[in-house]
C-alpha cells in the first residue's frame, strides 16, 4: 500500500494543472500577452494631375515577405500635381500638408518615428525636368523639407523613371492578386501556381504596358529581370511620354490647330457638336509635348474658340495621327518605333483607362469586354450631344467635352497601338481596386524599397506573436504534466490491483 501513497497527490495534482487550465483559457484578453501590432509605410504619389498619399500596413512581426502587406488609407491631394506649382514658392508643400495631417492621425502616434515615409514624381516632373532641371530640382527640394517638418522617417523624394513605373505597377496588381506566392492551410507561404497578370497604366502623362514575354525582345533597354520569391521574371515594360491623356488632349487639340492653320477659330470633331469654348493658346502649347505643332509665334493670351461637331470618323482619324506607325527597325513595333513583342496572357487596365471605361459603360449601358463593344461605345458617346451626356452624368460636367477623344484615344492605343485583337481584349480588366488596395505603382514602390518583397524563396513558418507562442508553451507544458500524472495514477492503480489479486 506505501506504493499507492502518490495516488492522492496526484489526483490533487491533476486537478490543480486542471484549475490552471481552466484559468488559464479563459483570462481577460487584457490580461493575456498583446501581439505588437503593426507597422506602417507612406507613399506620397506625385502623378500629373494629382498627389495621392497611401499608408500601407503589415503585422509588426512580420518583416520581409512573411506577412501580407494592406493598404490601410488614402488621401488625395487638392490641386494640381506637383510639378504644376513650379515657380511658386513654398506652394507645393502647403499642397501637402492636409494629407500629410491625416497621416499623422492615421498611423499610431508609437509608430510614427520608425514610418517610412517614401515620395515618387511620375511623368509631370520628368516633362518639368526636360523643360526646367532647375524648377524641378526646387520642386523636390520644397516637398522633401516640408515632409521632414512630420514626425516620420523620410526616405527621400525621386522622380521614378518611366520603366521603374511600370515595373512597380507590374508588382503591385501581382502582389494584390496573390500571384507570387501565397498563404497555404498547412500554414506556409508557397506558389501560387498562377500566371502573371500584365500592367496597363494609364495616367496624365503618359502610359506604361509591362507584361512577362518569353519571346526574344529584340531591344534590351525594355528589357527589365526581378527576381521574387526564389523566380525570376523577364518583362517587357515601357512607358510613353506624352501619351498620357492630359497630355494626348493637348497634343490633339494642337494637331488640330496647326491642322486648320492657326485660325482663331477651329472646329474639333471629338468635341460635342453643341459645343463651344474659349481657351487661352497657352494652354495648348505650354508643354514640351506639343512643342512641334507650335507656331513660329504667338501669344500666350490669346484666345481660341473651339467649336465640337461629333464626327467620330473625323475624331478617330485626328487621333490616329498623333501616333506614328511607320518607320519600325524591329520584326515588331507598337508605335513610334518602339519593339514590342506579342501581348500574351491576362492583363489589369487601371488609372485612367478605368475611368473612360467605367464612364463608358455608364453612359452607354454597353459592357464594353470585347474590342467590338469599345468601338460601339466610343462611336455611341462620339454621337451624343453635351446636353444628352449631361443629363446622363451631370456630376462629369467639367470632363464631358473630352469622353470622345479619350474614349477613342484608348481604343486606338489598346487596339492598334498595343495590338489587342478581338481575342486579347477580353483577357482585359479594368479596374480601380484589387481587394482594398487601389491600384498602381505606389504598393510595388514601397515594397521593393523596404525590402518587403524577397529575392528568394520563403521557407519559412508563418510568424506568430510573442504572447500567443507564451500562451501555447505553457499549455503544451501543462498537457504534458497531465497526461504523466494520468500515467502516474494507471500504473498505481495497475499494481494495486494485481497485489488484491495475489492475495486471493
Amino acid at each position: 500500500m506505501a506504493q499507492c501513497a502518490a495516488h492522492p497527490a496526484a489526483l490533487i495534482l491533476l486537478l490543480v494543472l486542471g484549475a490552471a487550465t481552466v484559468l488559464l483559457l479563459t483570462l481577460p484578453s487584457q490580461d493575456i500577452p498583446k501581439a505588437p501590432g503593426f507597422m506602417y509605410g507612406i507613399v506620397l504619389d506625385a502623378g500629373s494631375s494629382h498627389t495621392s498619399l497611401y499608408v500601407y500596413k503589415w503585422p509588426a512581426d512580420k518583416q520581409n515577405g512573411t506577412g501580407v502587406v494592406t493598404q490601410h488609407s488614402e488621401c488625395h491631394a487638392k490641386g494640381g500635381g506637383i510639378s504644376s506649382y513650379a515657380g511658386q514658392q513654398g506652394a507645393v508643400g502647403q499642397s501637402l500638408e492636409a494629407c500629410l495631417d491625416q497621416a499623422v492621425q492615421d498611423v499610431p502616434a508609437h509608430r510614427h518615428k520608425v514610418t517610412p515615409v517614401y515620395l515618387g514624381a511620375t511623368a509631370g516632373m520628368r516633362l518639368l525636368h526636360i523643360s526646367s532641371p532647375q524648377q524641378s530640382a526646387q520642386i523636390l527640394l520644397e516637398v522633401g523639407n516640408k515632409i521632414q517638418s512630420y514626425p516620420f522617417s523620410f526616405q527621400g523624394a525621386a522622380i521614378l523613371s518611366g520603366q521603374e513605373e511600370g515595373a512597380y505597377g507590374w508588382v503591385t496588381v501581382n502582389y494584390l492578386l496573390e500571384n507570387f506566392i501565397k498563404y497555404g492551410f498547412v500554414g506556409r507561404w508557397l506558389s501560387s501556381g498562377r500566371p502573371t497578370v500584365g500592367a496597363l497604366d494609364f495616367g496624365g502623362a503618359s502610359t506604361q504596358i509591362t507584361f512577362v514575354t518569353k519571346e526574344k525582345v529584340e531591344d534590351e533597354k525594355e528589357m527589365m529581370k526581378l527576381r521574387l520569391y526564389g523566380q525570376e521574371y523577364s518583362l517587357y515594360t515601357h512607358s510613353f511620354l506624352c501619351y498620357g491623356q492630359d497630355q494626348v488632349l493637348k497634343r490633339l487639340m494642337a494637331h488640330i490647330v496647326k491642322s486648320q492653320g492657326y485660325s482663331a477659330s477651329v472646329t474639333h470633331p471629338c468635341h460635342p457638336a453643341d459645343s463651344s469654348v474659349n481657351i487661352k493658346l497657352d494652354s495648348i502649347f505650354n508643354s514640351p509635348c506639343t512643342a512641334k505643332y507650335k507656331p513660329s509665334s504667338y501669344k500666350a493670351q490669346d484666345s481660341l474658340v473651339v467649336r465640337g461637331s461629333g464626327h467620330y470618323e473625323q475624331c478617330s482619324g485626328n487621333v490616329s495621327e498623333i501616333f506614328s506607325f511607320d518607320g519600325c527597325i524591329f520584326s515588331h513595333c507598337s508605335f513610334d518605333k518602339v519593339f514590342q513583342p506579342n501581348v500574351t496572357g491576362s492583363f489589369m487596365a487601371f488609372s485612367a483607362f478605368f475611368y473612360i471605361h467605367s464612364f463608358l459603360q455608364r453612359i452607354t449601358g454597353i459592357s464594353v469586354s470585347t474590342a467590338a463593344q469599345m468601338e460601339e461605345a466610343a462611336k455611341t458617346v462620339c454621337k451624343m450631344t453635351f446636353a444628352q451626356m449631361l443629363v446622363l452624368a451631370p456630376d462629369q460636367a467639367s470632363r464631358l467635352r473630352d469622353y470622345c477623344a479619350s474614349s477613342v484615344y484608348i481604343k486606338v492605343l489598346l487596339l492598334r497601338g498595343y495590338g489587342f485583337d478581338a481575342t486579347s481584349f477580353s483577357h482585359i480588366s479594368f479596374k480601380k481596386k484589387a481587394g482594398d488596395a487601389s491600384v498602381g505603382w505606389a504598393l510595388g514602390y514601397m515594397l521593393s524599397l523596404s525590402n518587403l518583397l524577397p529575392s528568394e524563396k520563403m521557407a519559412t513558418w508563418k510568424a506568430l506573436a510573442p504572447g500567443v507562442w507564451e500562451t501555447l508553451i505553457v499549455l503544451c507544458v501543462l498537457l504534458l504534466v497531465i497526461v504523466l500524472a494520468f500515467i502516474a495514477l494507471g500504473a498505481c492503480e495497475w499494481k494495486r490491483r494485481g497485489r488484491n489479486d495475489g492475495a486471493i
